[in-house]
């Protein structure tokens, strides 16, 4: 692929990474790329980081037709650029796109577009422990159109943010809220892809969590309301019975980067982890009897967030007294070592990029 690279002129200055929280701070560059049906995908472009023209009628803006990763860069010990396990959210990017009919993008160009920019503003990647440059790909249809039907071209954009800890607690045990009144996703439904409107339609239920004080929401499905699904961004883990527990991913669950990294790196450690549907009342009697030890979510912002409490129809219930657990403690240093190449790689997952 050729990318016609235009350098900024005006470059930012290097925030504090004390001062970093996540994704408000973005670097010097952004890539860019346009698909039509006559040219496919073409006119790709790295260039200094602004705003883009859109059409009032673009139908993006009317019926939702996007999709969009995240993945991290990290500093090595040498200085090097990391990324983990990229491919997976190349492969991910397109079982979304596939669901909302967007075309596909060919790994090898999701991966060189990532790449290059990441070698034009490396010098935005903190160092300090727990940072990182988040790296956010998009797409979104660009027909200037209000009929209702898959677009026929689209712009496939790549920006970078250096970012601290995802929530405000870092690695300390947040509180969740099960939500009992709104829905996620269906089976059948967009609940697999990376998609705006999954996220536009929790938004509500967030807010009313934390105005109770919780940090997030654990969603719970569509049919029943039972079966545990997701929490708010991250999938979710159990430790019951010292056996490791993740809701198996029924259509409606996103298929997490992380949570397939936690599920190889747990049993490689000879940990017994099972992928089977979880309900609430499950949950929340292996707590009262003694026998959940752990609750922790997993994904690219946050990695590993241990739960110190669950709330659950009007009452609390405390997990592990509000600690860190044993194997949430393990698996965040494990990937974050393996991300930042402090440990050796034994799962193949680390990709130098520059």
């Amino acid at each position: 692929m050729n990318i016609e690279v235009k350098i900024n002129i005006n470059p930012k200055n290097i925030p504090n990474p004390e001062t970093l929280g996540f994704g408000s701070i973005f670097t010097d560059h952004m890539f860019t790329m346009d698909y039509t049906e006559v040219l496919g995908w073409h006119n790709a472009k790295i260039e200094a980081y602004g705003p883009v023209l859109l059409d009032p009628s673009f139908m993006v803006l009317h019926y939702g037709q996007e999709t969009f990763e995240g993945l991290k860069a990290y500093l090595g010990p040498k200085g090097e650029a990391l990324l983990f396990r990229p491919e997976m959210n190349a492969k991910r990017l397109n079982n979304s796109n596939r669901r909302l009919c967007i075309p596909e993008i060919p790994e090898e160009v999701f991966m060189e577009a990532i790449r290059e920019l990441i070698k034009i503003d490396k010098r935005w990647i903190p160092s300090d422990p727990g940072t990182s440059l988040y790296i956010r790909p998009f797409v979104y249809a660009t027909d200037p159109s209000l009929m209702v039907h898959p677009s026929h071209s689209y712009k496939f954009m790549i920006v970078l943010s250096p970012v601290g800890a995802y929530y405000k607690e870092g690695i300390n045990p947040v509180k969740i809220y099960v939500e009992t009144k709104y829905v996620r996703a269906s089976v059948g439904g967009v609940g697999f892809a990376k998609t705006g409107g999954n996220y536009g339609a929790s938004l509500l239920a967030q807010e009313e969590a934390k105005q109770k004080g919780y940090s997030q929401v654990l969603w719970l499905d569509s049919k029943e309301h039972r079966y545990i699904e997701e929490v708010g961004t991250m999938n979710v883990f159990f430790v019951i019975d010292d056996v490791l527990i993740t809701p198996s991913l029924s259509g409606s669950i996103l298929p997490g980067v992380t949570r397939d990294s936690v599920i190889t790196i747990a049993k490689s450690m000879g940990i017994e982890v099972k992928e089977r549907r979880v309900t609430i009342d499950e949950v929340i009697c292996a707590i009262e009897e003694g026998r959940l030890s752990e609750f922790f979510g997993t994904g690219t912002a946050a990695v590993i967030s241990p739960v110190g409490e669950l709330y659950y129809k009007d009452t609390s219930y405390p997990i592990n007294e509000g600690n860190i657990g044993k194997l949430s403690k393990k698996m965040y240093e494990t990937i974050t070592e393996i991300q930042t190449g402090k440990i050796q790689d034994e799962f193949g997952y680390k990709v130098v990029v520059g």
